[in-house]
């Protein structure tokens, strides 16, 4: 049974996520702490939906009585839940509770189309060896003793748990989190130097657990606007981390937006009804990195018109294809984009130069902000921030803005982190673009394209910010290109060896 009103009513947040994480924790021993957001998010939110339903009959029953229609009551609910489908006709279960619980996720999903289409992920809830039913019963457990719904969980409380649990899942998953979580001081950071405005159109390509999307309505919303009148969009390849994108909107309290599984390159999804791509005001996106088989072999004669400049990126690296799909995606009018990006993106040549030369000659790169290492679970190597801008303030038109705050941060025990001041600090240097020394471990400088010319474009912080960070900069650069060198020797030699076998040569 849930738990009295007045108890759940006064949860503090801390109660509310050690409570979470309490119910997390049952699963653990039979179930990979990694794997823990796959069984949990799909039960905390059918929980979720289902105190909610109750919550808002109990209002409709309040305003209509016995003149309270099944048309009426729709009225009232965001999501329909079958008959058989409420949280009590599977707790109630002692046997088979995890068949049950897959066939009344997958009725309510249907019951919902084009809203929780694959909402409830992929999991084989029957599955015991996978799940034993103890763990999964226990699991239960710990949801039914809080309830969900409005009355009971004050305003943002449960989008925070939401995101509490996404960063202790990040933590349990290594580097797997990379596949579904950025940092969110990289977000906040990232959102702030975009700053979405209301009215605008938003899209994350590569949306992981759409923290960018709810990052820019937090972001509205502080400002004194009004994020309903945002239009949010989203794209995720994996099934998972795509149904975690859409929980996370809900739970934030989030209905308009568009989420869509499938891959981005082969298979763009967020079109008008023409068929063309859509445009966005603001794009911010934190891809995979180094993407292997991308989809080069279509990007050439791709309809969408992507492959800006004209050059197909290599097909053993993806990150110049996302860099296009993005600018490709900018709004003519007030279009702007920031993409996590390694710093291997600035100096690259072959294919990836003459795209870079392309970008910088069509002068829609505004800031390149070089971050501090370590600050994501999925690498350590050097990232930056790409800023990009289709129409540019007149004072930066012909020049990029470079940013040095790799001495930004507070070292940690696994990540380290940039605080409130850091993002502030580093907001103001890309707003005020005056030309810092060190000030406050921060340097930066406006540069023209005539110099950026004269070194063959090459983007390398420190061509044009010296100091000691920049020198540590170059390390990580110098640690990227040997990494790169050693795939390619590997990669050589297995096509020799191949060759080598097919002439009956032993090797």
């Amino acid at each position: 049974m849930a738990l009295a009103s007045a108890e759940s009513h006064h949860l503090t947040q801390s109660q509310l996520e050690s409570t979470l994480w309490a119910a997390a924790n049952a699963l653990r021993g039979p179930v990979d702490p990694g794997d823990f957001k796959s069984y949990v998010f799909p039960v905390m939110f059918f929980k979720w939906i289902s105190d909610t339903w109750d919550h808002n009959h109990v209002q409709a029953v309040a305003d209509f009585g016995d003149d309270l229609t099944d048309e009426i009551e729709a009225t009232y609910q965001p999501f329909a839940l079958p008959t058989e489908c409420h949280w009590a006709d599977v707790f109630g279960n002692t046997v088979n509770i995890g068949s049950k619980l897959g066939k009344t996720l997958l009725r309510i999903q249907e019951a919902n189309p084009g809203k929780l289409d694959g909402v409830f992920g992929d999991v084989n809830w029957a599955n015991k060896e996978r799940l034993p039913e103890s763990a999964l019963a226990d699991l239960l457990d710990a949801f039914d003793k809080l309830t969900l719904d409005p009355a009971h969980i004050n305003g943002d409380m449960l989008g925070a748990a939401y995101e509490y649990l996404l960063r202790e899942f990040a933590e349990a998953s290594g580097k797997k989190a990379g596949e579904f979580f950025t940092p969110r001081h990289v977000v906040h950071l990232l959102v702030r130097i975009l700053n979405p405005q209301p009215g605008d159109s938003v899209c994350d390509p590569a949306c992981g657990s759409a923290g960018m999307l709810v990052e820019t309505v937090n972001a509205v919303n502080a400002n004194g606007g009004d994020a309903r009148t945002l239009s949010l969009y989203g794209q995720e390849v994996n099934l998972t981390t795509a149904a975690m994108a859409k929980m996370n909107l809900y739970l934030h309290g989030l209905e308009d937006f568009q989420v869509v599984r499938g891959d981005t390159f082969r298979e763009p999804k967020l079109l008008n009804k023409d068929g063309s791509l859509r445009t966005y005001s603001v794009i911010a996106a934190n891809p995979p990195f180094s993407l292997q088989n991308w989809g080069a072999d279509s990007w050439a004669h791709d309809p969408y018109s992507r492959a800006f400049g004209g050059e197909v990126p290599p097909v053993k690296n993806g990150d110049y294809a996302w860099i296009q799909q993005i600018v490709s995606t900018m709004a003519e009018d007030d279009g702007r984009a920031g993409i996590v990006m390694p710093h291997g993106v600035l100096f690259r040549g072959g294919k990836e130069g003459v795209i870079r030369e392309q970008l910088v000659r069509s002068d829609m790169l505004e800031a390149i902000i070089s971050l501090p290492n370590n600050l994501f679970y999925s690498t350590s190597i050097p990232v930056c921030l790409l800023i990009f801008r289709k129409k540019k303030p007149a004072e930066r038109r012909n020049h990029v803005l470079f940013v040095d705050a790799t001495k930004r941060f507070a070292a940690g025990k696994n990540q380290n982190t940039m605080s409130d001041e850091d993002i502030d600090v580093i907001h103001a240097a890309y707003r005020d673009g005056t030309e810092i020394d060190g000030d406050g471990g921060l340097s930066l400088r406006l540069i023209g394209l005539a110099e950026i010319e004269e070194n063959g474009f090459d983007l390398n912080i420190g061509r044009y910010i010296k100091g000691e960070a920049a020198a540590e900069a170059n390390v990580g650069e110098a640690l990227i290109l040997m990494r790169e060198a050693q795939e390619r020797l590997a990669t050589a030699q297995d096509v020799l060896d191949e060759k080598l076998k097919a002439a009956g040569l032993d090797v």
